[in-house]
């Protein structure tokens, strides 16, 4: 059976990502890149379909982790009853060939050690051919193959490979795993000690630029850790989770592929980064967006793949039984097709914000931004399928509708700064005409809030951003009242659910966790209304979920106390250090807020 979500720690090499249990199993990882197959997919299934085991052969009194510093090299002690050894797991920043490596060391008395591999390439399905080449363990299955290094004698037992060993104090036992194409060569070897020195200093140099020093830091910088081990170094794409099928109801079927590029998540993105010091990154993710979003403004997706693939097509893994029983395994996204309004405003908003922030942009991004303007004029008013990506009928959504004001409010703001050509006589009267229209049709007088589509009786936690986006100021009636509603109908044990519960719906399954950064949304708008003592106690809550080495899933199961969704969520992440700048811009006035705010 597989660990508790939150009971996994992340290693990656910035290409991709693998996950580590504290019984020292790693039990996902798909390699050569974020969105490859996987060769260990034991969190959806069994250790039958491929994980990688290091641990004591003997009982285990006490486990603690810790990443060594503000760095991604994972450290797991083992205490048992004659002795303690750490665990230390990381991956390289990518060479010539991508690695894992292990380093068993002897703290204190000997220890008795056990290493099972389990390679199941094909999201867990494909048994490689396995042979020895000297001193080295190769398994090939197709494309695939990989290098499993080590001084410690391993054998061949029911298709895993296996070794026995002890560790005494003061020892350190290595083993090295390295995947490379099957039609060439084994990669070289690498020297163990040296790639942890060389990993240490590439974290601590990425580290040491961030401007964040204030409250939360240690949030804030294992958060910022993590969205970097979420970037696809090549391209600058940022991936919303490194994990696919991960439940959003324990044993339900809301279980989707999240290794992919979403663009709602972008200016969110942009500001944690830029606010952070990270520039770099940011244009890397500003320079993602102009590529994947490039060409016709009516093809224009949601989500993209890490390299900026539009064709995302989503499958079933029939053979895996899912995390603990939640079927099916989807693989692909088919939401990558809808439609989804709220995007355009996200991707000029970004533009926008960066110009603001001085990035340096493509001389191309200004006419790209017209021609998705030029679309989403005639576009604008048609029902879609939201930014929660429903899979019914489209409809008119309040938040989508929001954003296309956005989206022709921050080009306004663009042309008149920056002095660009712009049909500023037509934009000003759509800007205008979509906020007459969701203020008419998207609020309802009776509840005293907006609602989460035209015609609706139900809530919807997106529309905390409205105040954030610049919409309504916060102390306008109807942004308190939107506030209100969604603390009086979607709160569960102190945090905020996407959906509004009182939805009736056919789904015969367990209910779905709180949306952790929708509580963290709440917490902005509270920021904003000028209320930092809710803002701090949601922010808190929030925090307080975080797991042993500061990791947050996508939701939280407050029912069952646990983390539910994919993870590390990107987008929990994001807010995080978006609601910590946000609080501390509050409290301090030199300090540059996460908001979104522009005056109309």
């Amino acid at each position: 059976m597989s660990e508790k979500i939150e009971d996994y720690a992340l290693i990656g090499d910035c290409e991709t990502a693998a996950l580590v249990g504290r019984n020292g199993s790693i039990d996902w990882l798909c390699w050569p890149a974020f969105d490859s197959d996987a060769c260990f997919a034991a969190i959806l299934g069994t250790h039958r379909n491929g994980r990688w085991l290091v641990a004591p052969g003997e009982d285990v009194t006490c486990i603690s982790r810790r990443y060594l510093g503000d760095t991604l090299i994972l450290e797991t002690r083992f205490e048992t009853g004659n002795g303690i050894v750490a665990l230390i797991d990381f991956m390289p920043p990518r060479g010539k060939a991508s690695d894992i490596v292990r380093l068993v060391r002897g703290i204190r008395g000997t220890v008795k050690m056990r290493m099972e591999l389990v390679i199941r390439f094909g999201f867990g399905v494909d048994i490689p051919w396995v042979r020895r080449i000297d001193h080295s363990l190769l398994a090939v299955a197709g494309q695939d193959m990989t290098v499993l290094r080590t001084p410690v004698e391993t054998r061949g037992e029911d298709l895993t490979t296996v070794a026995e060993f002890e560790v005494k104090a003061g020892e350190t036992v290595p083993f090295v795993l390295t995947y490379g194409p099957s039609h060439l060569d084994p990669p070289e070897a690498i020297d163990p000690e040296i790639a942890l020195q060389e990993t240490e200093k590439f974290w601590q140099e990425w580290s040491s630029r961030s401007t964040h020093d204030g409250e939360y830091r240690d949030l804030v910088m294992r958060s910022l850790i993590t969205l970097k081990a979420l970037t696809f170094g090549p391209t600058g794409g940022i991936v919303a989770a490194p994990t696919a099928s991960l439940p959003e109801k324990l044993g339900g079927a809301r279980n989707w592929d999240y290794r992919f590029c979403w663009l709602r998540d972008a200016t969110f993105t942009l500001l944690a980064l830029m606010n952070s010091g990270y520039t770099e990154e940011a244009s890397a993710w500003h320079n993602w967006l102009l590529r994947a979003a490039a060409g016709s403004p009516a093809n224009m997706q949601i989500m993209y793949g890490i390299w900026g693939q539009r064709r995302l097509l989503e499958w079933e893994a029939g053979w895996l039984d899912g995390y603990e029983g939640a079927k099916p395994v989807r693989v692909g996204n088919a939401a990558h097709a809808q439609l989804q309004l709220d995007v355009y405003g996200e991707l000029i908003d970004a533009f926008h914000q960066s110009r603001m922030a001085r990035l340096k942009l493509d001389d191309e991004t200004w006419a790209l931004e017209r021609a998705v303007l030029d679309h989403l004029a005639e576009v604008w008013d048609r029902p879609d399928h939201g930014i929660w990506e429903r899979r019914g009928q489209p409809r008119h959504y309040v938040f989508s509708k929001v954003m296309t004001w956005v989206a022709f409010d921050r080009a306004i703001k663009s042309a008149e700064t920056f002095g660009f050509k712009a049909p500023l006589l037509q934009w000003r009267a759509l800007r205008e005409a979509i906020h007459r229209d969701v203020c008419s049709k998207g609020f309802d007088a009776d509840e005293g809030a907006f609602l989460e589509s035209y015609g609706s009786k139900l809530c919807d936690a997106s529309l905390l951003l409205l105040p954030a986006v610049g919409f309504l100021a916060a102390d306008d009636p109807r942004i308190r009242g939107t506030i209100a509603a969604v603390e009086r109908h979607m709160m569960r044990d102190g945090f905020v659910l996407r959906h509004d519960p009182r939805e009736i719906s056919e789904e015969k399954q367990p209910i779905e966790g709180a949306f952790l950064a929708c509580t963290l949304w709440l917490a902005d708008a509270h920021v904003l209304s000028g209320d930092l003592d809710k803002a701090q106690a949601l922010f808190d809550r929030v925090a307080a979920l975080a797991n042993d080495v500061g990791l947050l899933a996508e939701e939280y199961d407050s029912i069952a106390r646990r983390q539910t969704g994919n993870f590390p969520q990107a987008l929990t992440h994001i807010a995080l250090i978006n609601t910590a700048h946000n609080l501390s811009a509050a409290r301090h006035a030199s300090d540059k807020p996460a908001m979104q705010r522009s005056k109309s």
